[in-house]
């Protein structure tokens, strides 16, 4: 019988890896709420059109990455592919407009895209973010960066960088991609199969082409999207770029990120890890005006970003910036028999109620093997609890740390594990 496994492109967080992942989950909770960022959690699950028209139907994602699917009712359902397309038809359905004309929303979760395993990408990947929903000014933009770029300094992360762009409204954009084709056309035949594919419909993507001879042909005959903005985008973006160095955030302006998602406007944004080699993107994002009145919606504006999770963790650990686990065990109880267990309860519950981290002995083990299992769950205190002990109302402490026993009353307990 084959033995069981994680489905391909999936994986466990495991118990002794799990203190990483809350250490990065407790400085993004920390820097969130500085930022005053109110946390919002989405289905798992949308509607299928829900992400053919926010992502756009040309895109990867809506085009070879879905897990897609019917419910019995017929209705075409997808395991959300990410996030900001959700937080979009939450703001919507729930009228947030009517709570405030501005909302800095932020969320961690799973995410689920059909696309190749490789060092940090998988089939289901955890992503954290923020949406600023609301704002049309440039200020919103760099606030946005500028959280974005915080998460990383609290982790303590060194070797990374900011790239941004702007890729102007949807009118300037729609005239400089038909510029682009024009100057790609003599060279499309040079083009992978996949950049001919994107040609003819994202033409944007050629940009994110990781193969030596599109990335050349791109460098020799594409023009630079800057050089098509309008007089209002210019300002725009220009505004961008001084709040960031009022700030003192660095960055680079890299005109080929452009972002593959149809529903980017202006101002665009990534964060590259330095030493994560080619799958080098920690973080993306940017401004998306028009999504929300694109899915129904008011005519409203945003910015936001989104991060991967596994790849932050790779580049972490190639710091070294995570300590040992340092779970502790205040109390450990070490029975010597049920009736000493039953005996012992009360107090266990007891302390258990009042925030102290207390372990029973549940494997009716030796003494010699629970003192070993008491070290390894680093227990500061051990209590062996006999039939004596129980009668006398003492029990024999031993302090794990300096290696010495004392005996102390059940009533004292509570206060030698304050100390």
């Amino acid at each position: 019988m084959q033995k069981l496994r994680t489905i391909k492109g999936t994986h466990d967080i495991l118990p002794w890896d799990i203190h990483k992942w809350q250490k990065i989950e407790s400085v993004l909770r920390d820097v969130f709420a500085s930022y005053v960022c109110k946390e919002i959690r989405t289905p798992v699950f949308e509607s299928t059109n829900l992400f053919s028209r926010g992502v756009g139907e040309f895109s990867d994602i809506v085009s070879k990455e879905m897990y897609s699917f019917q419910d019995k009712g017929g209705d075409s359902l997808t395991l959300r592919p990410e996030l900001t397309a959700s937080v979009a038809r939450s703001y919507i359905q729930h009228n947030y407009q009517q709570e405030s004309p501005l909302h800095k929303l932020w969320y961690f979760g799973p995410l689920f895209r059909q696309e190749r395993p490789q060092a940090g990408r998988q089939r289901q990947f955890y992503q954290y973010g923020i949406e600023l929903i609301g704002s049309p000014f440039p200020e919103a933009d760099a606030e946005a960066i500028d959280i974005a770029c915080s998460v990383y300094r609290k982790l303590g992360l060194k070797n990374w960088e900011l790239h941004i762009n702007s890729i102007g409204s949807i009118e300037a954009r729609k005239v400089y991609m038909e510029v682009l084709r024009d100057s790609l056309k003599a060279h499309k035949g040079e083009l992978c199969e996949t950049c001919q594919d994107r040609y003819d419909g994202n033409i944007l993507r050629l940009f994110d082409c990781k193969n030596p001879g599109c990335q050349e042909v791109m460098k020799e005959h594409a023009p630079s999207i800057l050089d098509h903005l309008s007089e209002e985008d210019k300002q725009h973006f220009e505004q961008v770029k001084k709040l960031l160095d009022a700030a003192g955030i660095d960055y680079t302006i890299n005109p080929a990120l452009v972002r593959g998602l149809d529903y980017y406007t202006r101002t665009t944004f990534e964060i590259k890890g330095t030493a994560l080699g080619a799958q080098d993107a920690l973080c993306g994002g940017g401004r998306y005006d028009k999504l929300i009145s694109d899915l129904d919606g008011p005519d409203t504006p945003a910015v936001g970003f989104a991060a991967g999770v596994e790849r932050l963790v790779i580049a972490m650990e190639a710091e070294e910036l995570f300590n040992a686990d340092q779970s502790f065990v205040d109390l450990y109880i070490a029975p010597m028999d049920i009736a000493c267990l039953e005996g012992i309860s009360p107090l266990v519950h007891s302390l258990r109620d009042k925030g102290f981290r207390v372990h029973l002995e549940l494997m009716r083990r030796s003494v010699k093997a629970m003192m070993r299992d008491a070290n390894r769950q680093n227990a500061r205190w051990v209590a062996v609890v006999g039939e004596q002990e129980l009668q006398s109302g003492n029990l024999r402490l031993k302090n794990m740390q300096e290696n010495i026993q004392q005996e102390i009353n059940l009533n004292e307990i509570e206060n030698i594990l304050k100390k």
